[in-house]
């Protein structure tokens, strides 16, 4: 299984929100906004903290992306 975060990223630039902004504002340290740039998995606290920042459900800023072969 596979996280997308593209969603986060067209939300921040439609917000005029810059990746730095949105690490201060959800207290995150560096390396947890490199797992999201990387579409790594992160903590659901990270997640909850995100959607509270920007007024959001989870759906609204990530994807989960089914492995291929667990097609077959």
């Amino acid at each position: 299984m596979t996280f997308s975060y593209n969603k986060l990223w067209k939300l921040l630039i439609d917000r005029k929100m810059s990746k730095a902004d949105l690490r201060k504002a959800i207290g995150v340290a560096p390396n947890t906004m490199t797992k999201l740039n990387r579409d790594e998995e992160v903590t659901m606290e990270t997640l909850g903290k995100i959607c509270q920042v920007l007024g959001v459900n989870i759906g609204d800023i990530v994807d989960i992306v089914p492995d291929a072969s667990q097609g077959k």
